[in-house]
């Protein structure tokens, strides 16, 4: 019997290794997302099915702020979200939790991304006539580093340059309206909306588009867990950005009703460009890494090469 079973071991060992493997289990990437216009193609790529299209299903989940989009984040109910560097690096002060893995916006030639505003009642018409005005600003994040870099490279001294805290957005805009605000900082495309109601640009990114750039960014667990699954999504992405660019227009009713814009610009407001697949560079890294550090905001050097990841584009 003993020798029966053991001329047989050949055979059952084949077939166990023909037998087809247990289906992996199914994976959701969950995204957080705040109503910005950097989100675009996350729901272009929803709306064409090029999700599907790529084999991976992707939930979005709708945030009201950037806290809340982190405390998302942070306790595992999402996977990955729309952020910025400094963002990234906040999440990985102590220990790699996130990683960078696409650009998301960016500003271009002819379409800035964040704008730097004079009151239509504060008579200021060019850049030197901000140096210590106060600017209306969310302090500690991308608009106060981008703030700083396009101000200095026109020639400001850190004694020039003057902020005011106004971290919410609509506080910050209604303040600029009535006046009280002589100049403020603004993303696309409230900056149009602010013109529209009697702002003046005096400033925009679209002469260093890479400053106020935002990016993709997954959990490092779900990377390492699920990186053929972040390479579909990223694949479906390079598809909407692709198609946004082609029609911007066609995307008008999308933007309406994912509230990316504000509905007096509804109808009227064309997206703007988007990058096509790239990650920000050492280079980059290593300017908003010394800023938070010169700003106290961090203390210790993250590094770019665990925090940036460049290998899951399609």
């Amino acid at each position: 019997m003993k020798r029966i079973l053991l001329a047989f071991l050949p055979l059952l060992l084949l077939l166990n290794a023909c037998a087809p493997a247990a289906p992996a289990p199914e994976v959701t990437l969950r995204l957080a997302v705040i109503p910005v216009i950097d989100t675009l193609p996350m729901f272009v790529a929803q709306a064409e099915d090029f999700y599907a299209k790529h084999g991976v299903k992707v939930e979005l989940i709708p945030v009201a702020s950037a806290p809340e989009r982190d405390q998302l984040l942070q306790s595992g109910q999402a996977d990955g979200t729309l952020n910025e560097l400094l963002s990234v690096m906040f999440f990985n002060r102590e220990n790699i939790q996130m990683q960078a893995v696409r650009y998301g916006h960016m500003a271009s030639p002819g379409a800035g991304h964040f704008f730097l505003l004079a009151s239509g009642a504060s008579g200021i018409s060019e850049v030197s006539g901000l140096k210590g005005v106060e600017i209306g600003i969310s302090q500690g994040t991308i608009i106060e580093y981008l703030t700083d870099r396009l101000l200095q490279a026109n020639g400001f001294s850190p004694e020039e340059i003057k902020y005011l805290a106004v971290p919410k957005i609509p506080d910050r805009m209604s303040l600029l309206g009535t006046g009280e605000l002589n100049a403020a900082v603004m993303p696309d495309p409230l900056g149009a909306l602010a013109v529209q109601s009697g702002a003046t640009i005096v400033l925009d990114d679209s002469s260093a588009p890479l400053l106020g750039a935002s990016v993709i960014s997954f959990r490092k667990a779900v990377i390492d867990e699920n990186p053929e699954a972040i390479r579909a999504f990223l694949a479906a992405i390079e598809d909407a950005v692709k198609a946004i660019n082609a029609d911007p227009q066609k995307y008008a009713s999308l933007l309406a009703e994912q509230k990316m814009v504000p509905q007096p610009l509804a109808g009227t407001y064309v997206a703007p460009p988007f990058p096509l697949s790239g990650v920000s560079s050492q280079a980059e890294w290593d300017d908003v890494l010394a800023w938070a550090k010169e700003k106290g905001l961090l203390s210790a050097d993250v590094s770019y090469a665990d925090s940036v990841n460049g290998s899951l584009l399609p």
